[in-house]
């Protein structure tokens, strides 16, 4: 998974690639639950680059996101939003690959 390490960065990777952007914090224990299935995840959908925002270090882009809730996955394909799984509910890994399969459809 890239580490975004600016904003820039971030909406070069969306406006170019099919992205997961996956976001988290360090402090966050429902993120850190998640990620130990996220590598596999990643492998099981090689068609979307995987990456990681801090919430901490972009709140911006949450707010712009409307991601209030963390982890959160926001899958983009040309640029535009095709599905969001944002709640701040503890993700399984069914329910992440579930998100998967619908915004790879």
């Amino acid at each position: 998974m890239k580490i975004i390490e600016s904003e820039n960065q971030f909406n070069d990777f969306i406006n170019n690639e099919n992205v997961v952007a996956v976001f988290s914090a360090d402090w966050c224990p429902d993120c850190r639950v998640i990620e130990p299935v996220l590598p596999e995840i990643e492998e099981a959908y090689p068609s979307f680059t995987f990456v990681e925002v801090d919430r901490d270090q972009f709140i911006d882009l949450c707010q712009k996101y409307d991601v209030f809730g963390i982890p959160g996955f926001i899958a983009f394909k040309d640029g535009a939003e095709v599905g969001r799984f944002v709640s701040k509910d503890r993700k399984t890994k069914r329910e992440i690959m579930a998100f998967m399969e619908e915004v790879s459809g």
